[in-house]
């Protein structure tokens, strides 16, 4: 049997708590989501100003890189590469850059998704919230 990392509550925070000051930082209004291995809501945070679809796109981006243990912008690169059938892909709504998977040990833990403004720079809110927790 193998042992299973998970994100505890304080994982989360720590994550939130760096992606919004990213966020601030260059004065991006956008929404956090985080959430666990099977794509669940662990946080969400929507900054003031962010668009109110961000509430909605942050979740699918998030729980796309989780549950495709990679980042979301790989699909995204698919679709714009020419292979629109992968539109069709079940359950995954998120298919826009901006959706990191957080991984440990080689296990993908969980995924900070972000939208409110340029895909590259949602990613980059993502990332520096990932490396609040050491990965």
């Amino acid at each position: 049997m193998k042992t299973k990392h998970v994100l505890e509550s304080a994982d989360v925070k720590l994550i939130a708590a760096a992606a919004e000051a990213e966020a601030l930082k260059n004065q991006w209004a956008v929404t956090i989501a985080i959430v666990d291995d099977g794509g669940h809501l662990l946080g969400l945070q929507r900054l003031d100003g962010a668009p109110p679809f961000s509430a909605h796109m942050a979740p699918a981006k998030a729980n796309t890189a989780a549950l495709g243990r990679r980042e979301s912008k790989i699909y995204e690169d698919v679709i714009n590469g020419g292979r629109v059938a992968f539109l069709s892909a079940p359950d995954l709504n998120g298919l826009l850059e901006g959706g990191v998977p957080i991984l440990k040990d080689g296990q993908c833990i969980g995924a900070v998704g972000v939208s409110g403004v340029k895909s590259n720079e949602d990613a980059q809110i993502a990332k520096a919230g990932i490396a609040a927790i050491g990965l």
